[in-house]
């Protein structure tokens, strides 16, 4: 092996700096290109979404969903009964399908892609070198990948009490709690504040905004909070912890409301308020790279003031997604190998899901935000009570929401709150971003029955819609002169 090729020496294509989902498309992306990638990891392989994030919590949540599914036996016919199960063994079988993805992104993979793995702490010691381990990597780029991490409000007292993020609960909650104050009403905090009751905990959600989940459509998400009431949750909003305490073995959390003080006694506190980037220790002021607070600074082509060095993912935002991280390594990749011709991100089709039960999944412009931003819409809604398939599988709780300009058939945004309602959105997401109008999905053929059908539905409104009482006089009349 010569000098120029061994790991470590010589100059790289591309150092990659973070091991989750961008950093591991980048550096894929660029060795099977035929670049020279070196990938560093600080933590673990796989970053948030393997190992703290979208895949153990969907493991927990799909067990949680079968114990919910027997208790609601009775809704399809069958004998009222109380499932037996595990705590531990429930979240021992989530780490085990945990661990049947984790070699798809483990160092051995990458490794035989090509890339040269270095698992230790990346720190710049110049805009065109960093040190890990000890040794020095130079290359021509370089991206940043690595991720964020919980935010850990200050808040008195919360150090000297053990409290659980999502970076711990999933490996170091050793049994069920008695009960559990999940802080924030995010998506992290509604899903595990869902599985956490259904695996009989007892659960007070605490959310400093007047709603859970801010960010959707405000209809969908009071749909998500009524059920999380109704499987006992005790859902606080407007609401925050001032202080934690240990007292006589338990955890007090002095929580201010609008209506006064409460002092809530818990076994387990789970923080779920936020995110906070991972750039310490970077040394990025060597590498004259701006961030803030927020992250990274990058501009559309996830450049940042650094010409040669990018950042993706979580680090960079908007969006913290897998799927978002994802997007913007593919763009990352392109626009080191041709920079001439650079490729700018666009998040106006990015969707989401909140995987409660009913999920709530979102794409777009929501009624909330058209308000706010005085843009003119019109609104199409179909209510799954009227779905057949919903119906036959006893989940008619939700509805599908499409924003529109109005009189116009193009759409601005797509609500869909239900049963699977995530793999429901995506006919809507690619309407949207290429063009297709809510006629022509009414004028599609959709398997019957399907829940994919509330969309060609809430297409079928848009139709009728059109019917003005002009248009409606001129077709009774065509009729009555052909029964003449």
């Amino acid at each position: 092996m010569s000098a120029r090729n061994e790991k470590g020496k010589g100059k790289y294509n591309v150092v990659v700096i973070g091991a989750g989902t961008a950093g591991l498309v980048t550096a894929a992306g660029t060795a099977g290109l035929g670049g020279r990638v070196a990938l560093i990891e600080a933590g673990k392989m796989g970053g948030d979404c393997l190992n703290y994030g979208c895949v153990p919590s969907k493991g927990l949540i799909s067990s949680a969903k079968l114990i919910q599914h027997i208790r609601d036996g009775e809704t399809l016919g069958l004998q009222r009964m109380e499932p037996k199960f595990s705590f531990q063994e429930v979240f021992a079988s989530m780490r085990k399908r945990r661990a049947t993805i984790e070699p798809n992104d483990s160092a051995e993979r990458f490794e035989g892609l090509g890339v040269d793995v270095f698992l230790g702490r990346a720190r710049f010691v110049s805009p065109h070198a960093v040190e890990v381990n000890g040794a020095r990597l130079q290359a021509r780029n370089f991206v940043i990948a690595t991720g964020t991490k919980a935010a850990v409000p200050d808040i008195p007292g919360l150090n000297d009490i053990s409290y659980y993020t999502n970076e711990t609960i999933f490996d170091e909650l050793p049994s069920a709690p008695d009960s559990l104050l999940v802080v924030g009403g995010g998506p992290i905090g509604c899903e595990l504040s869902q599985v956490m009751a259904r695996l009989g905990v007892q659960v007070t959600l605490v959310q400093l905004p007047p709603r859970l989940l801010p960010r959707d459509d405000a209809e969908a998400a009071k749909i998500v909070e009524a059920r999380l009431r109704e499987e006992g949750v005790r859902v606080l909003t407007g609401a925050h912890p001032a202080r934690f305490e240990k007292r006589n073995g338990s955890i007090v959390a002095t929580i201010e409301q609008p209506d006064g003080r409460e002092e809530l006694v818990t076994a387990a506190v789970l923080l779920a308020a936020g995110r906070t980037p991972n750039t310490e220790g970077l040394n990025l002021e060597a590498a004259g790279v701006k961030y803030g607070k927020s992250g990274v600074e990058v501009d559309a082509s996830l450049t940042t003031s650094q010409s040669h060095i990018f950042a993706c993912g979580d680090i960079a935002g908007p969006h913290r997604f897998t799927h978002a991280a994802d997007y913007q390594a593919r763009i990352v990749v392109r626009n080191i190998l041709l920079p001439w011709i650079k490729a700018k991100a666009d998040y106006t089709w990015v969707p989401w899901v909140t995987y409660t039960d009913p999920e709530l999944a979102q794409v777009g412009l929501t009624e909330e935000r058209a308000k706010k931003e005085g843009v003119p819409y019109s609104v199409y809604r179909f209510d799954w009570s009227e779905l057949d398939r919903a119906i036959t599988e006893g989940a008619t709780t939700g509805f599908i929401k499409v924003v529109t300009p109005p009189g116009k058939d193009r759409i601005l945004g797509a609500t869909v709150v239900g049963v699977h309602a995530g793999d429901v959105l995506h006919e809507l997401v690619v309407a949207g971003k290429y063009g297709v109008g809510l006629a022509k999905l009414s004028s599609t053929i959709h398997a019957y029955p399907t829940l994919s059908q509330s969309v060609q539905r809430v297409g079928d409104l848009f139709q009728k819609g059109r019917l003005t009482p002009t248009i409606a006089k001129i077709f009774r009349w065509v009729y009555r002169a052909r029964r003449s």
